[in-house]
This record gives structure tokens, C-alpha cells and sequence, in this order.
């Protein structure tokens, strides 16, 4: 029950990361969504976060919609 409950966190997160207006806001979303989405699967926290901290800072760089 815990890992279903912390990826649903982590998609609302994700979600939520669309509404940030900067670079680091994003960032900031990706690195606790990929953080708790690591954990839910039994990786690695801080791999996880470096991982979705990056891919929020430069999502919109990269042309995701969501992101723009």
C-alpha cells in the first residue's frame, strides 16, 4: 500500500510541475518526484532525485509541452 500511495504522489507531483514558472521550480518538483517514485520502487533516493531534478530543470529546453 505505502509504494502505490507514493506514486500517486509522485504523478501529482509530476502533474503539478507544469504550473512552475522557472527552471528551478521545475527542478525542484522533478527532484522530490523522482525521489519518491525511487523509493516506491526500491532504487536508489538520491539517483532518483538527480535523475527527475534534471529532467524538470530542462524540460522545457527540450520542447515538452507540459513544460512550456
Amino acid at each position: 500500500m505505502r509504494k502505490i500511495s507514493l506514486a500517486l504522489a509522485a504523478i501529482a507531483i509530476t502533474g503539478l510541475s507544469a504550473c512552475l514558472d522557472s527552471d528551478l521550480e521545475r527542478g525542484l518538483a522533478g527532484a522530490a518526484a523522482g525521489a519518491v517514485v525511487a523509493d516506491a520502487t526500491g532504487g536508489n533516493v538520491v539517483t532518483g532525485a538527480l535523475i527527475g531534478g534534471a529532467a524538470g530543470a530542462t524540460c522545457d529546453d527540450f520542447g515538452v509541452s507540459a513544460c512550456n
